[in-house]
């Protein structure tokens, strides 16, 4: 099997995340599934100047959120697993509950079901307990709660800078090494 993921881009604030691991993914060859949620395609016109199209083109293949018979629904289908880039506390709260109403959390549940790598990159401060008791719930279950810190010791001069390194350290989770990650006291 080829390398692939899916990327679902949910409606929370930093859709820059989920196009910055397409952009990487596509550069690396590796094969790419992404839904995005009718609030990404909303947040995504909000917060940037780009096109869902264009967006969806940098996916293999792209599915609506309501498409429950794509093949990311099934668990035959093959995948290193998701990321979810952002991650709305609403997507963690149905992963974390196994109540599913969209494909974006129907192929996170699928992917846990099937013990493969689940990438919740977790937008959303401050929180409060029920937020938390969730991403204990996914962690119990197998996935990784990442939410997007930046990490000032790499001495991002640029949002970029802080997205890039960030999509880095969670392709980091798959096994890809994107080339994006300023590594903690790396000098070579």
């Amino acid at each position: 099997m080829a390398e692939r993921i899916v990327v679902g881009i949910s409606g929370a604030s930093g859709a820059d995340y989920g196009v910055a691991a397409l952009e990487a993914l596509k550069r690396l060859g590796v094969e790419t599934h992404l839904v995005m949620s009718r609030g990404a395609r909303l947040t995504l016109a909000s917060e940037t100047s780009r096109k869902v199209a264009d967006v969806e083109a940098l996916a293999h293949r792209n599915y609506k959120p309501d498409d429950i018979a794509a093949p990311i629904a099934s668990g035959s289908f093959r995948a290193l697993g998701m990321l979810v880039a952002p991650c709305s506390i609403r997507s963690l709260s149905e992963i974390a509950t196994g109540v599913t109403s969209t494909l974006l959390t129907r192929a996170a549940d699928v992917t846990l079901k099937e013990r493969r790598r689940l990438v919740l990159m977790v937008r959303e401060t401050p929180l409060h307990l029920g937020h938390l008791r969730s991403m204990v719930a996914v962690t119990e279950m197998g996935a990784v709660v990442m939410p997007p810190v930046p990490a000032f010791y790499a001495k991002p001069a640029s949002l970029d800078d802080i997205v890039a390194q960030t999509v880095g350290r969670a392709l980091d989770l798959f096994g890809i090494d994107s080339g994006l990650v300023r590594r903690w006291r790396d000098d070579g």
